[in-house]
């Protein structure tokens, strides 16, 4: 039982912290609709899984051992929040109704981007290692540890499915839609920097 209240207040914890999933999740409910935000939660749920599956198997342990195979998870990282983020510095705005904003990204993109923008995240990789490893019990059965994985991977989709309903409703939306060029701005600089900075602290833990 004190297993399993550590990885729900762990989970929400991480969860909720800011970072990369929760601006594009932000950026895509409110510049493209909320469907796409939705989409991008569920698509950072399945890369939540992807981290859960390769601990699963013993590479997270290979990761966190292996300085230089950290480091490639954090180099790619670092390089796919600057492409991201230049892809919005250099987006045009759209039509004064912000239907070429809406439109621009298809469902799959949408998904897509989740999955990557997570996937490719060193903190994720660094809190589900950690947590498997250092607060889950070696002789915890695999069925539970699996279970484990699928409330991490649900607790992201819910939560960040939240975020895309909020961001998106018609209110909030209506408000930030006029400052819609300066928003990708923002979040396209963020981006970057993360990016830069993922880069910059490549040779340490």
């Amino acid at each position: 039982m004190t297993e399993l209240i550590a990885v729900i207040t762990i989970t929400m914890l991480a969860v909720v912290s800011p970072g990369p999933d929760f601006a594009m999740v932000t950026r895509n409910s409110l510049m493209l609709s909320r469907r796409a935000g939705v989409l991008t939660a569920l698509g950072i749920g399945l890369g939540v899984l992807i981290h859960v599956g390769y601990t699963l198997v013993g590479v997270g342990l290979l990761i966190q051992q292996s300085i230089w195979l950290f480091n490639a998870i954090k180099l790619a990282g670092a390089a796919y929040l600057v492409y991201l983020g230049i892809t919005m510095l250099r987006a045009r705005p759209a039509g004064p109704a912000g239907d070429g904003a809406r439109g621009a990204m298809t469902d799959a993109a949408a998904l897509r981007t989740g999955l990557l923008t997570n996937a490719l995240n060193p903190k994720t990789t660094v809190f589900i290692v950690s947590l498997f490893m250092q607060v889950v019990r070696p002789d915890t059965p695999l069925a539970v540890q699996i279970g484990y994985g699928a409330f991490i991977s649900l607790a992201h989709v819910a939560w960040f499915s939240v975020v895309a309903v909020c961001f998106s409703s018609g209110a909030v939306r209506d408000r930030l839609l006029a400052a819609r060029q300066g928003i990708d701005r923002v979040f396209g600089g963020l981006l970057v920097a993360c990016g830069v900075l993922l880069a910059a602290a490549s040779g340490s833990r």
